[in-house]
């Protein structure tokens, strides 16, 4: 199509100024809040590869060297302020305490490149950490695990290792082919995982949880796992993954649940009351791509995995396995219980070797399996799954028309079979792209987009307007708002009503 350049050209000049100043519109529905929201240090401790151990006081003239002398001289409310570099992992830490309303903040500069902690058996190990938040590190070519903070063996203590902020972390290269992690937590309690980055951990899990309880994972990214990209096992309970993604992370992405050795649980385990390796974990509005099984229920009861977006796994869509079984001693709980809703998986069925893995011990009759999207893209007439329980409102066959998914874009237009198909209410208020999800939603990790956000942020701000300028310069169908077939200025102001409102 030919725009009316003429017609719009008076439009355009008079009314630019106004919209490429609208703000992004407010998401009320992406935010995920910490304990140390609104608090500010009240003294810093700066460390710098030009410092000194021996005559620096940790000002930001004359800095320490190492992390460790710096950290060792944080109190309540104070910034332990990293500047650019490398430094030598090994870093030991015990007993760094804030408090609820001055924590103690561990991290990089504002302004500079995140420091790099190199090398090591352990980059950072903590035990005993309460009220701190480890902020804007590089974690690379540790031996064993990048990051390990614990309870120092203090398994029946809910407050050896408490409230705890990890916060746009890059965690990579870590571990030499055994059972080494990317984050490693044992025993903590009241924590958050946000915006941070996990790549080629080599043979164990990006995060590892043992005896973790209320944890939140969120806007975190893992490529090339070895065993898994996160694990919850020894008793970890009240957890929830959300908005992450998870490209080839390896044997189980999400291995909810697993085996412990029985010394190992926290709380200790009961000798009275059956046992569990993990119960309440929530998987929300996530995407998955690749992996031998994206989702593995291992021991785990009252779990929901909801909204998420899988994209070919390899091998199998599900496992639904008892690892840890009950001895004379103790009592552990068949796998079940679970809860499978408003998914959308869309697999190869000839890559499968079955839909489902489900092993001895275990109860897949009781998981709960509601409102997905199952397309099998090289035959569509293959996609409903078997499964161990009959499914309520399942979508078979049906191409979701996601946005790209070989590029992991899995946005849906509002002509997909996902749209507004998912279980009301949603678990979660905001989709994967940080639009908010209908009192209808979607199936998947997205709601469907808005028209105005061209770029596919979950933003409607200058650049999609700058885009749409471009698309109707072009002739581009795209720019065709009203529909009618012709780019004239009802198209433009279309366009406008809808960025100006941000698609509300």
């Amino acid at each position: 199509m030919t725009p009316t350049w003429p017609v719009l050209t008076r439009w355009l000049i008079a009314s630019l100024a106004l919209v490429i100043s609208v703000p992004a519109r407010a998401q009320p529905c992406d935010g995920v809040a910490t304990f140390a929201d609104g608090l500010t240090p009240v003294r810093e401790v700066h460390v710098s590869k030009t410092g000194s151990d021996q005559t620096g006081d940790g000002s930001a003239q004359r800095p320490y060297a190492s992390i460790q002398r710096g950290i060792s001289e944080a109190t309540p409310g104070t910034a332990v302020i990293i500047h650019a570099g490398t430094y030598p992992g090994g870093i030991f830490l015990s007993d760094v305490t804030g408090a609820i309303d001055s924590p103690i903040w561990i991290g990089g500069a504002t302004g500079e490149a995140r420091p790099v902690i190199s090398g090591g058996n352990t980059g950072m190990q903590a035990s005993r950490t309460k009220f701190v938040v480890l902020h804007d590190l590089e974690v690379s070519g540790a031996a064993l695990n990048g990051i390990n903070f614990d309870d120092g063996g203090r398994v029946d203590d809910p407050l050896a290792a408490h409230h705890l902020v990890f916060r746009r972390l890059f965690i990579h290269d870590i571990g030499s082919g055994g059972n080494h992690d990317g984050l490693k937590l044992s025993g903590l309690n009241d924590y958050w995982v946000i915006e941070c980055e996990f790549a080629r951990v080599s043979a164990g899990s990006g995060i590892d949880h043992v005896g973790c309880h209320r944890g939140m994972i969120a806007r975190c990214t893992f490529t090339d796992m070895g065993s898994n990209a996160i694990q919850l096992k020894g008793g970890t309970e009240d957890v929830e993954i959300r908005w992450s993604r998870f490209v080839r992370a390896g044997q189980r992405a999400l291995n909810i649940g697993g085996s412990t050795g029985l010394p190992y649980f926290r709380p200790p385990l009961s000798q009275t009351e059956p046992n569990t390796e993990a119960r309440n974990i929530r998987v929300l509005a996530n995407v998955i791509q690749g992996s031998v099984a994206p989702i593995a229920f291992v021991g785990a009861l009252d779990c929901l995995v909801a909204h998420n977006t899988i994209i070919d796994p390899d091998n199998w869509i599900l496992r639904i396995l008892q690892e840890t079984v009950s001895d004379g001693q103790y009592e552990f709980l068949p796998c079940g219980d679970n809860a499978f809703v408003s998914n959308l998986v869309l697999f190869d069925r000839s890559g499968l070797s079955t839909y489902l893995n489900i092993g001895p011990n275990t109860a897949p009759e009781t998981f709960t399996f509601t409102n997905n999207l199952w397309y099998a893209h090289d035959d569509p007439a293959r996609s409903e799954p078997t499964l161990p329980a009959e499914e309520t409102d399942g979508v078979y066959g049906l191409d979701p028309l996601l946005a790209d998914p070989d590029s992991g874009d899995v946005a849906i237009p509002a002509e997909s079979p996902a749209a507004g198909a998912g279980r009301a209410p949603p678990p979660i208020p905001g989709d994967f792209h940080r639009a908010c999800y209908e009192d209808s939603p979607s199936i998947g990790a997205c709601e469907v987009g808005c028209a105005a956000d061209l770029d596919g942020d979950g933003d409607t701000d200058g650049d999609d307007f700058f885009a749409y300028l471009d698309l109707f310069a072009a002739g581009d169908d795209d720019a065709d708002f009203d529909g009618d077939g012709a780019l004239d200025g009802a198209d433009y102001f279309a366009f406008l009503d809808e960025f100006a409102s941000g698609c509300a």
